[in-house]
């Protein structure tokens, strides 16, 4: 009777086994979802974005490059821009050191603006 239970012990082992192979996976799968919608998804569309911003680059932009200077591109080639960043002070770099157009100073308030606020200011 022992000898009859014994077998019957195994044989249930070995089927669960079998579904429990597949289930192991699961959790790793949803991993790799997880991760690939947190992490590697927003670096391919950031890392999209950053080659259009580079390929657009036109003669006048304002730029930052990589290194953190700001200048205005005087000539654009293929893959090399010249870049005034004081005056007559122009260097020639890698259009992959580019980090981003720089941000246009904001424009000076409009008169009717500043004289809004004066008289604001003397009530």
């Amino acid at each position: 009777m022992i000898n009859i239970a014994y077998a019957m012990g195994q044989g249930g082992a070995q089927g669960a086994q079998g579904a429990g192979g597949f289930a192991s996976f699961i959790p790793l799968i949803l991993m790799f979802v997880i991760f690939y919608f947190l992490l590697i998804r927003p670096q391919q569309k950031k890392s999209k974005e950053h080659r259009e911003m580079i390929g657009n680059i036109k003669k006048g932009d304002r730029i930052v490059t990589s290194g953190g200077i700001y200048g205005r591109v005087t000539a654009v080639s293929d893959t090399i821009l010249t870049v005034e960043i004081s005056d007559r002070v122009r260097v020639k770099l890698n259009r992959a050191n580019v980090a981003g157009l720089a941000q246009a100073a904001a424009p000076p308030p409009s008169k009717k603006k500043k004289d809004a606020r004066d008289a604001a200011e003397k009530k």
